[in-house]
């Protein structure tokens, strides 16, 4: 019988196996050995060491500091659902935040249109917004409502706050949503509002929430960082 595990493995793959069981035993934010220690230790060229460790960064066992690396925090998990980011990072224990990027009211294109149950060109209002876990930068979300149903936000919504807390304190009430998570890579700006490289797999997801009777209420497209966030859904049998 022939075995399914190739005779040869990569040098990198071992490498970074080898490290991985030295992460395990350090703690969040201790240092990781050198490439040039680690090079010496498995005795292999710096580039399959940086290979690795690239590898790594990727997956957000490790992260740059200075100009070294050292072992991140666990991933912040996000349960599916139809809560807010605030409450889901809430009850991770971990403190969320919002910089506001840009709040204005445009024409809907026509996907915006679609999803919304507008004419293409009505006015929607659309909010930008980086989203934090204990002050690190790990989304970037963009909201379209329709205007004619929520302009009076203007007035009354701090956009470094919940949006879902502040449209159901409205009376809003949510009925059910499509989501659909999709990997892509950064552009320049992205890379550049979530403070990561434009080599960085980044999640996105496309929401589209209507109320109990049908009625759109928002379009939303947000950019999660891979390496530090995950998602998660509860599945049960149909």
């Amino acid at each position: 019988m022939t075995s399914a595990v190739p005779e040869r493995l990569p040098k990198a793959y071992v490498v970074r196996t080898e490290l991985e069981a030295i992460l395990d035993g350090l703690d969040e934010g201790d240092p990781v050995p050198s490439e040039r220690e680690l090079a010496l230790r498995f005795e292999v060229a710096r580039e399959t060491v940086r290979q690795a460790i690239r590898d790594l960064l990727v997956e957000g066992r490790i992260r740059r500091q200075g100009r070294g690396s050292v072992v991140s925090r666990p991933k912040l998990v996000q349960p599916l659902s139809l809560r807010s980011y605030t409450e889901g990072a809430l009850s991770l224990g971990r403190v969320p935040g919002r910089i506001l990027v840009d709040w204005q009211d445009e024409p809907a294109d026509a996907d915006t249109a679609r999803d919304l149950g507008l004419t293409v060109g009505t006015p929607v209002m659309h909010l930008e917004r980086v989203l934090l876990a204990d002050g690190e930068r790990i989304g970037l979300e963009s909201t379209f409502l329709p205007l004619p149903r929520f302009a009076s936000l203007r007035d009354t919504y701090d956009p470094t706050t919940s949006l879902y807390a502040a449209l159901r304190a409205s009376g809003i009430e949510f009925g059910e949503a499509v989501e659909r998570i999709e990997t892509v890579l950064a552009s320049p700006r992205e890379a550049l509002l979530l403070g990561c490289t434009t080599a960085l797999p980044l999640l996105r997801l496309h929401r589209r929430t209507v109320d109990p009777a049908g009625h759109p209420i928002e379009r939303v497209r947000s950019l999660y960082r891979g390496d530090r966030i995950a998602f998660e859904a509860v599945l049960t049998k149909v």
